[in-house]
């Protein structure tokens, strides 16, 4: 085995990082689903030093190099050193990628991945990255969570391993793009509420914090509940895919909150629509989550995609999407239709499969280049 030199991961300074950071680099926290680090080093040999911690919900991690898939794995709580690369040939430069599978964890407040550092060979060194012209912010439930993108369709089962950046519209996209990407996603919350009609489920309540899901004084020191500065990333274009859960509400029980000890339903009327008192609840979270988003990104175009499981708040959407418009006077904003979820395209726990969101992020691409002109 050839002999290695250890870095810190804050002593890089030809490394790419993807997704929000807070406040501390070293070790780095990988804080959402999609989040890590991409390198280019020549020599032989790759090892990577992380730290994890979780209740129940362990992180998976994924890497690749040279933009093939290579692995994934779980990661009990404690110190690892997993080995990317062995006995490649030393001086052909190799762009390795790694990343975070797993969402943030609104329900373990130990979920974590930590990373520390890296290790070559002594004849090996850290090249250029190149550059990332392009910038995307994506915004999601479970979808973008890639939740049942791993796993059978008889799976059903609500764990971690079946979540997944690797299979995943999100970075699926971003990559046939060339673009660097942030993820921001959480399963069964919506922009006004939960999948179980709990209010305090929405994303817009968590967006503006550094990575506002994940709660605990250990995240805590690591910066999650600080103020995101938005500054120091400001993407071309959001796509905001919420929705899904919010019309489940309305087929859910309802809700009693212990936070305020008040109880919370969507309601249908006798004929199975949507009451209209409920529905414009969806409405107003809908323009005030476009005011936020504008509000941090100045330029950015905002999308709004929806769809790829069932369509029913279609007009709901682009009505609100219209008061906001009419309201603000801002038209930098479009509505867009994935592909829906078909029989064949299903992967674990009644979500979309691989099929599913390879048709959705083929879409997407071809949508963003339109409007883009990328």
């Amino acid at each position: 085995m050839s002999e290695l030199v250890y870095s810190n991961i804050s002593d890089i300074s030809n490394i790419k990082i993807f997704g929000r950071l807070g406040k501390q680099r070293q070790p780095l926290p990988l804080l959402f689903n999609g989040s890590g680090i991409e390198v280019v080093v020549t020599g032989s040999d790759l090892w990577i030093d992380l730290e994890t911690d979780s209740d129940f919900h362990e992180p998976w991690v994924a890497y690749e190099i040279n933009g093939a898939f290579m692995g994934r794995q779980m990661l009990l709580p404690g110190k690892h050193r997993i080995c990317l690369f062995r006995n490649m040939e030393p001086t052909t430069p190799k762009r390795v990628r790694f990343y975070r599978e797993l969402q943030a964890m609104s329900e373990d407040d130990r979920c974590k991945v930590l990373v520390n550092g890296l290790e070559i060979d002594v004849n090996g060194c850290f090249m250029e990255v190149p550059a990332y012209e392009k910038k995307i912010e994506f915004i999601g439930d479970s979808i973008t969570s890639g939740e049942g993108s791993y796993g059978a369709i008889t799976d059903v089962d609500w764990l971690a391993m079946y979540m997944s950046a690797s299979v995943n519209y999100a970075t699926m996209t971003a990559k046939e793009l060339q673009a660097d990407y942030h993820l921001i996603s959480q399963g069964g919350w919506g922009v006004f509420c939960g999948w179980d009609n709990d209010p305090r489920h929405n994303i817009p309540s968590i967006y503006e914090k550094v990575c506002g899901l994940a709660t605990g004084p250990s995240n805590e020191k690591l910066g999650c509940q600080d103020p995101y500065d938005f500054k120091s990333w400001q993407p071309d274009v959001i796509v905001v895919n919420l929705g899904t859960n919010d019309i489940s509400a309305f087929s859910q029980s309802p809700f009693l909150n212990p936070a305020d000890g008040k109880t919370y339903k969507q309601h249908r009327n006798e004929d199975g629509s949507l009451n209209r008192e409920d529905e414009l609840k969806i409405e107003n979270a809908v323009v005030n989550f476009l005011t936020m988003l504008r509000k941090n990104n100045p330029k950015a175009h905002i999308a709004w995609c929806y769809g790829m499981l069932y369509c029913d708040l279609n007009m709901t959407i682009t009505e609100a999407m219209s008061k906001y418009r009419e309201k603000s006077g801002d038209t930098n904003i479009s509505f867009f239709q994935l592909p829906d979820t078909t029989p064949e395209t299903y992967g674990a726990h009644m979500h979309p499969g691989r099929k599913s969101h390879e048709a959705a992020a083929d879409a997407l691409v071809l949508y963003l280049r339109k409007i883009m002109n990328w």
